[in-house]
């Protein structure tokens, strides 16, 4: 099982990056992560740059990952990453479920329990993406939309899987747009993911880490998690720069 009192720091860098910003940028990030030692901090470039995460990561403590992967195992399946290619080099962690994945490449709640499915069998810890869009908050459908999202898996995989991952709650109406949910906001939907996953499994649903996914920044991130049910962050644009994301891990080693 994952322990919460270590939270999770991890970069999204979307499709972001080059050969020399992906060195500069990793050569930051090492280099400050000493002074953050109470938060694990990992990081998921593009497919493409993970050979150069292995590279310049490894003997480091930061750990890196995919941003998705397929539910296949092999095949005639063009343009997809299997798990164990990402074992590969060295992957802790990959991503499934983002919004973008779920709203721009139509993947269902279904096709989402698969591949955390499949992540967990091939060793990988798969951080699960769950939230809402702007208009299912605003039609007052928060909750039913991420139990759903939450449910799938654990119909699929039972409760005590979640406790091999980690879940991210990713406002969609956040993601991207400088809006970011009120720490207040943030709080009340992982309390509800918690007190869910808690009628399953109390044990699983404590030491289940549930990380901020909203357009987290160096200025709200001791706010945020500050909060009992914050365990940390999936950063998206802010972890591009190492100074505003190691900015965002030094908040989530105070919070220890």
């Amino acid at each position: 099982m994952l322990f919460r009192s270590q939270p999770l720091v991890a970069g999204n860098w979307k499709m972001n990056g080059s050969l020399s910003s992906v060195r500069e940028l990793l050569a930051g990030i090492k280099a400050g992560v000493g002074g953050v030692s109470k938060c694990e901090v990992a990081v998921c470039p593009p497919y493409i740059y993970v050979p150069q995460a292995q590279a310049d990561l490894t003997g480091s403590p930061i750990s890196w990952g995919g941003q998705n992967l397929s539910t296949e195992a092999s095949g005639a399946f063009t343009g997809e990453i299997a798990a164990s290619m990402l074992l590969d080099f060295g992957c802790t962690y990959v991503i499934v479920g983002h919004s973008e994945r779920r709203t721009l490449y139509g993947e269902d709640d279904a096709l989402v329990a698969r591949k955390f499915a499949v992540a967990r069998a091939a060793g990988l810890k798969p951080i699960l993406c769950i939230g809402e869009t702007l208009e299912e908050r605003e039609k007052g459908v928060t909750e039913e939309v991420v139990a759903r999202q939450v449910d799938a898996v654990i119909e699929a995989e039972g409760v005590a899987a979640l406790a091999e991952g980690v879940i991210a709650y990713e406002p969609v109406w956040a993601i991207g747009t400088g809006v970011t949910a009120t720490p207040e906001q943030a709080q009340e939907v992982h309390a509800f993911i918690r007190s869910r996953i808690a009628q399953s499994d109390s044990a699983v649903a404590d030491g289940l880490r549930i990380l901020y996914g909203g357009s987290m920044k160096p200025g709200n991130a001791a706010e945020l998690m500050a909060k009992p049910d914050i365990d940390g962050g999936l950063i998206g644009g802010a972890s591009l720069k190492a100074g505003d994301f190691l900015g965002i891990c030094a908040a989530a080693h105070d919070s220890v």
